[in-house]
């Protein structure tokens, strides 16, 4: 059953998508409209737009759409009804528990659990006899027993069954465990097996203290070393950190962002509790945009090898367009920070918090970087340094730091600081066209629906596509003009069946009295919604005249009265003759 559509009105009344927004960035008015840096993707320019009129959103620049449902839902992580619940907790509101068939929302409950219960079993199993070897190679790694329990760190027995009996015997199915991709199925067809097995365990919570996965460290030379929970019906590898849930409580608006959980939780023991690690994966847009919601600066501690400068060099790059103050720290002797602080034993927090104190940002990295890459003693040394400088120089948007740096870099190189300035300002330039010339190809790419999953026939009937768009969004700001649509056209016309779709529905729920845009979250996939919010949003260029609409309905008409690629290859050579006459006629 769904839940009552009253309910839903009154929960979006109460949850005005202004405020729920501002709470995790920051908007500014823009006429009637909200602007602001998108929370879902990297952005130098606001093109995250409210639309107050009717408590939608649609970011232009990734093309994240909805109503406030949606907007939790995404910036969240949760599924509808947990995002129902989260509103209506919100808004001093009680869900109508007997009206909903939540089956996701039960599944994700009981992955919870399953995790949870799971989390205890290897945290048991650590402290037994089958633990030992785990336990001595944790205390080998200078963990505390204290460090140990705060982490809820365990071991997966050496065995195919012993997590998946326990957890049977809890009462947990197999689809439950497999959903929770704790066991999987085995080669011989017959039940499950454990996904971890032989492993120091990782319990990775996510920020309302659910056990989300978990990363697992091999305890015998067999590969991988390291084996994580795949994505599940509760967790996103690429949307997470390990950590965070206690980095956010550390009073600090910075992070340190390191490669592995032992960096991590070595951090945390020595007293650094705003330590974050990624979840076996490089560092993605979604994890900068999460972590900016909890700081201002970033760290970057990666190893110091090649993999870890490459990484370095990427995460820069995507912090940085995130918005996020990016720093570098570099570790004396390649050492990583588990083992650097291990190392210097008591010492070791100190002189940890000397390097991070002095630590550059990431423009000083990056230049000391190339300073090393070149032989400064020669010409050629010289200018291949001075243009790959420039280059680094160009991406800054602040002036007084661009000068700062070339004020530098002319005492380096000897080279007059004007000419310096001068080869940033044709960088710039030079980017800013290319940019442009990128902006436009994927302009025309949206325009010609090659990009378009949700409506598919888009691509092929451009002409259609935009028409029954224009159409759509005319019907939901204007639903009294209905009777005046259905006079000239009906659904069956529409040229794409998404479009049909969706005409359809408003038609209807107009027709029932109701606001067209209610129950959008319930009833189409997220995806379908932010596609609506684009489509919505393109009110404000449509234009609202009799006239405008009748050439919308006049366009739909003509495009389906033509015959499809299927029909004209199939057609007899009359029926392609008369073809070739009515299309003359219309084009006279």
């Amino acid at each position: 059953m769904r839940l009552p559509e009253e309910f839903i009105s009154e929960l979006k009344y109460r949850s005005d998508i202004s405020d729920i927004a501002s709470s995790y960035m920051q908007l500014k008015r823009r006429g009637r409209n909200l602007v602001g840096l998108c929370p879902f993707h990297g952005e130098k320019t606001p093109s995250f737009n409210i639309y107050t009129e009717n408590g939608s959103f649609y970011c232009f620049g990734c093309g994240a759409g909805g109503d406030v449902i949606t907007f939790v839902m995404k910036i969240e992580n949760l599924d509808y009804m947990e995002a129902v619940k989260f509103l209506a907790q919100r808004a001093g509101m009680t869900v109508p528990e007997d009206a909903v068939d939540d089956s996701i929302s039960k599944l994700r409950t009981r992955v919870f659990e399953a995790n949870r219960e799971a989390a205890r079993f290897y945290y048991s199993k650590l402290y037994s006899k089958e633990g030992a070897n785990a336990l001595s190679y944790l205390h080998s790694r200078a963990l505390s027993d204290k460090t140990i329990t705060r982490f809820g760190l365990g071991y997966s027995p050496n065995s195919r069954f012993a997590l998946t009996n326990h957890l049977k015997a809890k009462g947990f199915t197999d689809s439950e465990l497999i959903a929770a991709n704790l066991v999987f199925k085995a080669r011989s067809g017959n039940g499950v097996v454990d996904r971890f097995v032989d492993r120091a365990m990782f319990p990775i919570i996510d920020l309302r203290g659910n056990v989300i996965a978990f990363g697992g460290r091999i305890m015998s030379d067999q590969k991988p070393k390291y084996l994580n929970t795949s994505d599940t019906i509760v967790f996103n590898k690429s949307q997470n950190l390990f950590s965070l849930n206690n980095a956010k409580n550390s009073g600090s608006r910075r992070l340190i962002l390191c490669e592995g959980y032992m960096d991590v939780i070595a951090l945390n023991q020595a007293g650094f509790t705003d330590a974050v690690a990624t979840l076996g994966t490089a560092l993605t847009t979604e994890q900068a945009m999460l972590m900016k919601r909890y700081c201002d600066e970033v760290v970057i501690c990666y190893d110091a090898d090649e993999a870890g400068q490459k990484a370095t060099a990427r995460a820069i790059n995507i912090l940085r367009n995130s918005g996020l103050v990016v720093r570098v720290i570099t570790i004396p002797d390649g050492k990583d920070p588990d083992e650097y602080i291990r190392k210097n034993g008591e010492n070791g927090p100190v002189m940890f918090k000397n390097i991070l104190d002095s630590s550059g940002n990431d423009v000083e990295y990056r230049m000391a970087k190339l300073k090393k890459s070149y032989d400064l003693s020669t010409t050629d040394g010289k200018f291949s340094y001075l243009s790959q400088a420039v280059k680094v120089l160009a991406t800054l948007d602040n002036k007084i730091e661009q000068d700062l740096y070339a004020s530098k870099l002319a005492s380096e190189v000897d080279v007059e600081k004007s000419s310096i300035i001068e080869q940033i300002k044709k960088s710039v330039r030079s980017k800013y066209y290319s940019d442009k010339k990128s902006e436009l190809s994927k302009l025309q790419s949206k325009l010609s629906g090659r990009e378009d999953k949700i409506n598919p026939e888009h691509m092929k009937k451009p002409r259609a596509t935009i028409a029954e768009q224009n159409l759509i969004a005319y019907l939901i700001n204007n639903p009294d003009k209905l009777p005046v649509i259905e006079r000239y056209i009906t659904p069956d016309e529409f040229v794409t069946d998404f479009n049909r779709r969706l005409f359809s529905y408003f038609s209807t729920r107009i027709k029932e009295s109701k606001e067209p845009l209610t129950t959008l979250s319930a009833d189409f996939t997220t995806d379908e919604v932010s596609s609506i919010a684009e489509i919505i949003s393109r009110y404000s260029t449509v234009a609202a005249t009799d006239t405008a609409l009748m050439e919308y309905i006049g366009t739909i008409k003509d495009e389906s009265s033509k015959p499809s690629e299927q029909a004209i290859a199939s057609s007899s050579t009359q029926e392609f003759d008369s073809f070739l006459k009515n299309l003359k006629k219309k084009h006279k």
